[in-house]
């Protein structure tokens, strides 16, 4: 994946195209890097999910609030989304990290994105770079309920198809690469009843299998909306 593509994806083109590339500089490449980036994004991306949450729930309590931000914006969330979006193909690694699996460690991804987000505020000001964080976060929080916090995607997959009385999908692992320190897994996810099977990675088994289930959900939902414009 190209740098620019990266950008289609977030919707917005640097007009400072030094802030994109120490956005994505890791520590292991060269100084300057972006950890002080990531301290900005994670400054402003705490900031917009505050102001969604507290527009989308406008009666539900402070400490609720909370625990729903705190869920969007933790290691795990941030490291679904930058995958989502091809970061780790765009990350300038040196070539230690390069060589055990750094462009997939969820760690370097998370805060990756981070600094993007804080590259974003610098180049575009606050409130667009508000709107391409709530465009990246659009799938999650549409998802999003109060009261439970978010449901982990094989939850919910789970949930669905009990919903709808089907088997519970099957997880397997295809393969692990890496030295034992930083190993990326895969896992394949397979509904056998939908004819659905996706795959899944991450730096633990349970992280791919949470990604092969998000894949799966997808598809699900891609399935869905095939159908009811057919009937349409």
């Amino acid at each position: 994946m190209t740098v620019s593509r990266l950008e289609q994806a977030l919707g917005h083109t640097f007009q400072n195209r030094d802030l994109l590339q120490l956005a994505l500089t890791h520590r292991s490449f060269t100084s300057p890097h972006n950890e002080r980036l990531e301290f900005l994004g994670d400054a402003i991306l705490n900031a917009v999910i505050a102001r969604c949450l507290f527009e989308r729930f406008p009666l539900l309590p402070e400490g609720d609030l909370s625990r729903l931000r705190a869920s969007l914006v933790r290691q795990d969330s941030l490291h679904q989304l930058a995958v989502d979006l091809s970061l780790g193909e765009c990350l300038r690694l040196g070539e230690g990290e390069q060589k055990s699996g750094g462009q997939q460690r969820p760690s370097i991804l998370a805060d990756a994105l981070e600094a993007l987000f804080g590259a974003l505020w610098l180049d575009a000001g606050f409130d667009l770079a508000g709107q391409v964080i709530v465009h990246v976060y659009a799938g999650v929080l549409k998802r999003l309920t109060s009261g439970q916090g978010i449901k982990d995607a094989k939850t919910r997959l789970q949930e669905y198809l009990q919903g709808i009385r089907l088997a519970l999908p099957q997880y397997s692992l295809a393969g692990a690469e890496g030295e034992a320190h930083a190993q990326q897994f895969r896992v394949v996810c397979v509904i056998e009843s939908l004819q659905i099977r996706t795959e899944g990675r991450g730096g633990s088994r349970r992280a791919a299998e949470q990604m092969a289930a998000e894949r799966a959900l997808e598809s699900l939902e891609s399935a869905h909306d095939h159908s009811r414009l057919q009937r349409s």
